[in-house]
């Protein structure tokens, strides 16, 4: 008898079929939780779910975030709070007040993006036979001078 079949609990077999949330990550959540809390310190505690958001300021920080993150600064400097922490908290914000109706939706006018990212995958494979037999070098965040700046060597080794 398995964990999942076990008749020892009636619990168990209503419980099984309910959202699990414990298979959210502890780590992930402790960085979430400490960009909220610089928030929290900042702005006030669910200072969105009174005031309302736009969600092009909170789109506009998280990609602020990422982008710090996608060059090599794990941390913000002066918070030490993680950017993938800060990019969590910006679209748990965005979740949050939606169903509220907290949350101005100022997003531009619709354009047909997800048509053409799935079309695109056409010219992905093109791309991707086109080169099959090239081997270029895949430069990285350690091949900044010191791993971190984004000062780039010279790529005359």
């Amino acid at each position: 008898m398995t964990a999942e079949t076990k008749d020892t609990n009636p619990k168990d077999r209503i419980g099984s079929k309910k959202l699990p949330l414990s298979l959210l990550s502890g780590t992930a959540k402790i960085e979430w939780c400490l960009a909220q809390l610089e928030g929290a310190l900042k702005y006030g505690t669910w200072n969105w779910r009174s005031a309302g958001i736009r969600t092009s300021i909170y789109l506009d920080a998280l990609e602020r975030h990422l982008e710090k993150f996608k060059n090599g600064e794990d941390r913000d400097p002066a918070t030490l709070v993680h950017h993938l922490g800060s990019v969590m908290a910006c679209a748990a914000i965005i979740l949050d007040a939606e169903p509220l109706g907290k949350l101005t939706d100022d997003r531009p006018p619709r354009a047909p993006t997800s048509e053409m990212i799935d079309k695109a995958q056409e010219r992905v494979l093109f791309l991707l036979d086109l080169y099959r037999d090239e081997n270029p070098y895949n430069f990285t965040i350690e091949d900044s001078e010191d791993g971190r700046t984004g000062t780039v060597k010279s790529i005359l080794r």
